[in-house]
């Protein structure tokens, strides 16, 4: 059997009955302190001081220009707040947080590798909740559930029951999962330059009605105004699409390739991509700066590409 053949049958074992992943890599930052829900919530774009215990909500750091210092997932729990990120931010988001403690009883601790945080997607919770508590989160673009035990260190009889019962997912195979469901992710869609709204989550990550925060008065404009530059982009095509390839209109630039993969659902290749909004949205083309390189035509697709 082939790397793409057995890439395949995970997939379609995922679809019948989903899977387990380890997100042990993921930096996980602890607040706490009597301030941890108020001062939290004037950092994030979520509205963490009305999310009761147990909840998992998105949200975004920004800077004070509305960029993204971060996309994260906020634990509510007894005693502490439990941010999740990106291991690509384990280097900048604590300084980011730490950057606005002023006079707050709160403080951060860094519990990346002492922390456990196991997501279960795409199956029926009854059948997780007879191992472990579950809570709902969404994280793949399909319901699922990030599972306690909170310490790595309770971890281990727990995860050898998941993976006797359940698929586990590899890193390959949730690329595949997230492109399909148009899921932005850090260093691809989503940088230090990117405007949350561009990456479409001001669907998901934003409340627009709650108190202020950091980047507030420039995410508010943004929504007054109605739209943003560039906008994240679904793409099909009949050959493969390079991740970082130019996209083209008449020979003008106007976009690049974030991710791709070959999608088991649509049975084409399919990427993401930031097309500006001002472009032609038909005759498109994506093609690297390679000596050569041969174009690829593409066709804009809604997302998410499946559901």
């Amino acid at each position: 059997m082939t790397s793409s053949d057995a890439l395949r049958a995970a997939y379609r074992e995922f679809q019948r009955g989903g899977g387990v992943v380890d997100l042990a890599s993921r930096l996980k930052l602890a607040f706490k302190g009597a301030d941890r829900v108020r001062y939290l919530n004037g950092q994030v774009t979520a509205n963490i001081a009305a999310a009761g215990t147990g909840a998992i909500v998105p949200a975004c750091v920004t800077t004070a220009k509305g960029k993204l210092s971060g996309d994260v997932f906020v634990g509510i729990w007894p005693a502490a707040l439990i941010v999740d990120a990106d291991a690509a931010l384990a280097e900048t988001l604590s300084a980011r947080f730490e950057r606005y403690i002023v006079a707050d009883d709160v403080t951060i601790d860094d519990v990346t590798n002492s922390a456990a945080l196991v997501h279960c997607v795409g199956m029926d919770r009854d059948r997780v909740t007879a191992i472990c508590p579950v809570f709902p989160v969404n994280r793949f673009g399909i319901d699922g559930f990030d599972l306690l035990p909170p310490w790595r260190e309770n971890l281990p009889p727990i995860w050898e029951k998941l993976a006797a019962e359940f698929p586990v997912l590899s890193e390959e195979l949730l690329e595949v999962i997230r492109i399909e469901r148009g899921v932005p992710r850090w260093g691809f869609e989503l940088g230090e330059d990117t405007l949350p709204p561009e990456a479409g989550l001001d669907r998901t990550h934003i409340d627009y009605h709650k108190g202020c925060y950091i980047g507030q008065e420039v995410i508010s404009r943004l929504k007054s105004v109605g739209h943003v530059n560039r906008q994240l982009t679904g793409f099909v095509a009949d050959a493969p699409i390079p991740v970082g390839a130019s996209i083209f209109s008449a020979e003008q630039p106007c976009g690049a390739i974030t991710s791709a993969c070959w999608s088991f659902a649509l049975e084409r290749p399919i990427a993401l991509g930031y097309l500006r909004r001002s472009a032609a949205r038909d005759a498109l083309f994506a093609r690297t700066a390679e000596p050569g390189a041969e174009p690829v035509p593409i066709t804009v697709c809604d997302l998410p590409f499946t559901k």
